[in-house]
């Protein structure tokens, strides 16, 4: 059983930055992968950035450049830098974790972008 708590979100002015973190309780070091998604109100869950176990980040083509995801095993954590926030990045953030034979995922954080 792996439990996922998100932290980080907030309200942050067009062009700024937020870190969200990701804590995660249970196993995760045989995971797949670990990766953030978000969600924007009427919009379907989107993928915003993954690391795989092997430590490959992928991102979506609207955060290249701007948001960078990190992993760190020791500390069982999994954060997005947000950088050059846009108001289309309001959303509710999911921090989700893929092991081989299930997959979790957190409560989500908002964070909204505005001036």
């Amino acid at each position: 059983q792996v439990q996922l708590v998100e932290s980080g979100g907030g309200l942050v002015q067009p062009g700024g930055s937020l870190r969200l973190s990701c804590a995660a309780s249970g196993n995760i070091f045989s995971a797949l992968a670990m990766g953030w998604y978000r969600q924007a109100p009427g919009k379907q869950r989107e993928l915003v950035a993954v690391i795989t176990g092997g430590g490959s980040p992928n991102y979506a083509d609207s955060v290249k450049g701007r948001f960078t995801i990190s992993r760190d095993y020791a500390r069982r954590t999994v954060d997005l830098q947000m950088n050059s926030l846009k108001p289309e990045d309001t959303a509710v953030y999911y921090c989700s974790v893929i092991l081989p034979t299930s997959r979790y995922w957190g409560q989500g954080t908002q964070v909204t972008v505005s001036s």
